[in-house]
C-alpha cells in the first residue's frame, strides 16, 4: 500500500484549525493588554517546552493559540478609561436595578476580557450595547426585562 493513503496517529496534531478571530474592532482597557501579553509570553513558553520535548500535540496547540493572542495583540486599540461617569462607556462599571429588584454590576470590557461570572461583560454585547451612552436615571432593556441606571464609576 502507498504511505499516501496510510495515516499515523501523530500527523493528526500536525494542524488545528485556527480560532475564530471577531470582526469588530479589538477594543481593549489597560488591564485586557497586560492580560494578551501575559498570554503571549506564556505561550511562548509552552511552545518551547512542547518543542524540546517533543510534544506534537502541544506544539500544535500552542502554535494555534501563539496565531490567534499575536493577532488580537497586533489589533489591540487600547482605550483609556472614561473621562468621566457622567454617561455609559467602554471601561466604565455600571449597576442597574432590574424589574425584579436584582442589582447587577458589570464593568464594560473587550471580548476577550469578558468573563460574565465575574462582573465584566463585553462592549458588543447586548446589555452593554443598551447601558452605552446612558446616564444615571436612564431606563434601558436588558435581556427580557427594563433596567434603571443607578451608578456608573470610571
Amino acid at each position: 500500500m502507498s504511505r499516501a493513503f496510510v495515516k499515523d496517529a501523530d500527523d493528526t496534531f500536525d494542524e488545528l484549525p485556527d480560532r475564530p478571530v471577531s470582526p469588530h474592532p479589538n477594543l481593549v482597557t489597560p488591564e485586557g493588554l497586560a492580560a494578551i501579553e501575559a498570554t503571549l509570553t506564556r505561550l511562548h513558553e509552552d511552545y518551547a517546552a512542547a518543542q524540546a520535548s517533543g510534544d506534537r500535540a502541544g506544539l500544535a496547540m500552542a502554535a494555534r493559540d501563539l496565531r490567534y493572542w499575536t493577532a488580537r495583540r497586533a489589533s489591540a486599540q487600547l482605550v483609556a478609561a472614561p473621562a468621566s461617569p457622567d454617561t455609559v462607556h467602554f471601561g466604565s462599571t455600571v449597576t442597574i436595578l432590574r424589574d425584579d429588584g436584582r442589582r447587577q454590576t458589570w464593568r464594560i470590557v473587550g471580548e476577550d476580557e469578558a468573563e460574565p461570572a465575574r462582573g465584566t461583560i463585553s462592549y458588543v454585547s447586548p446589555v452593554a450595547r443598551a447601558l452605552m451612552g446612558k446616564a444615571v436615571g436612564e431606563v434601558v432593556r436588558a435581556g427580557h426585562s427594563d433596567a434603571e441606571i443607578v451608578d456608573i464609576v470610571i
